[in-house]
């Protein structure tokens, strides 16, 4: 997706393009074009122009100025700056609300017209999500919904890290934890089980610990903290006074640095239990319990788009909740 924090999005800020103070009962209905409320919704959702431009069909300095026109004809800043993209005001994301039910009605009537019956999402959607959650469960999850969506677009986005409070660019998120923050909902969707394993091989050669205590003689394999900054990741929070000799933002790496005999690495079962190779060890002494949370703009909720995914996945994590969590630790 492309990041345009610096095509000239100033123009978002001209003061001279700045709309007056709103006056109560000043606003002329007769000149809100509702495709200027679409525009403010796409916006809402990418938190970039490029994006919006794209999704739209348009170039930059249309969205910059259909946004504006809005914003002089209501009489109010709909749109601010954020430290990463843009971010609806508290009377824009009311605005924005008020407008969804136009987006829907503009979708509908497509959707008539080619004989649809069902109803039929349109666009781009774009979702983040953790690495190794995001490859192996919302990834399919997605590619089954789009199924029944064909004119639906879908990007996924992985990396984990924490929510920042004013991310933008995404119209849902499954973060690790709970995301704070007032502009999103969020929800818990699902609980996830870490465990110790190592090859036998490693094992063999290394000895296997019997307590966790012996565990810290050995190099681990984990996250590097100084850059998750994911607070339910704190290895000082599950293996107090155990340091990661090999360290990755990626669990995927975890994964793959343990099985070549690299240390003993502290992994989702979801992960490790598809290598039969890698064998868990001290399961009782440390069973680690995490949470995914789910969540989305307040101005997004009520979109049909956000449904879908919000459902999709949570069919996936149901199908597949043995994955997460085994039989043996439930």
């Amino acid at each position: 997706m492309t990041d345009d924090r610096h095509d000239n999005d100033a123009s978002f800020d001209s003061d001279e393009e700045r709309p007056p103070a709103k006056v109560a009962g000043a606003v002329d209905t007769r000149r809100i074009r509702s495709d200027d409320l679409r525009y403010l919704l796409v916006v809402a959702r990418t938190g970039r122009r490029a994006a919006a431009a794209a999704d739209l069909g348009v170039d930059h300095s249309t969205v910059t100025r259909r946004i504006r026109a809005l914003e002089r004809t209501l009489g109010v800043s709909l749109i601010e700056r954020g430290s990463d993209g843009w971010e609806l005001t508290d009377i824009g994301r009311a605005v924005a609300a008020a407008a969804q039910p136009i987006e829907a009605a503009v979708e509908r009537a497509a959707d008539t017209v080619v004989g649809n019956g069902a109803e039929s999402l349109r666009g781009t959607v774009r979702v983040t999500a953790p690495d190794a959650f995001g490859t192996f469960f919302v990834a399919p999850a997605l590619a089954k919904m789009r199924l029944h969506h064909p004119h639906l677009t879908v990007e996924l986005m992985t990396a984990t890290r924490q929510l920042n409070l004013h991310q933008s660019g995404f119209d849902v998120a499954v973060a690790v934890g709970a995301p704070m923050s007032s502009r999103l909902v969020s929800e818990t969707i699902s609980h996830y089980v870490l465990g110790l394993y190592a090859t036998d091989d490693y094992l063999t050669e290394f000895g296997t610990p019997m307590t966790v205590g012996e565990v810290r003689e050995h190099p681990l394999i984990w996250f590097v903290d100084s850059l998750l900054q994911v607070g339910d990741l704190d290895l000082e929070k599950h293996l107090p006074g155990a340091a990661a000799k090999f360290m990755s933002t990626n669990v995927l790496a975890h994964v793959e640095a343990t099985r070549a005999g690299g240390g003993i690495g502290l992994l989702p079962a979801f992960l490790a239990g598809r290598h039969p190779e890698l064998r868990r060890i001290l399961p009782k002494q440390v069973d680690v319990r995490i949470a995914y949370s789910l969540a989305a703009r307040r101005e997004s909720l009520s979109s049909p788009a956000v449904r879908a995914i919000r459902e999709a996945i949570y069919k996936e994590i149901k199908d597949r909740m043995t994955e997460l969590i085994p039989p043996e630790d439930a």
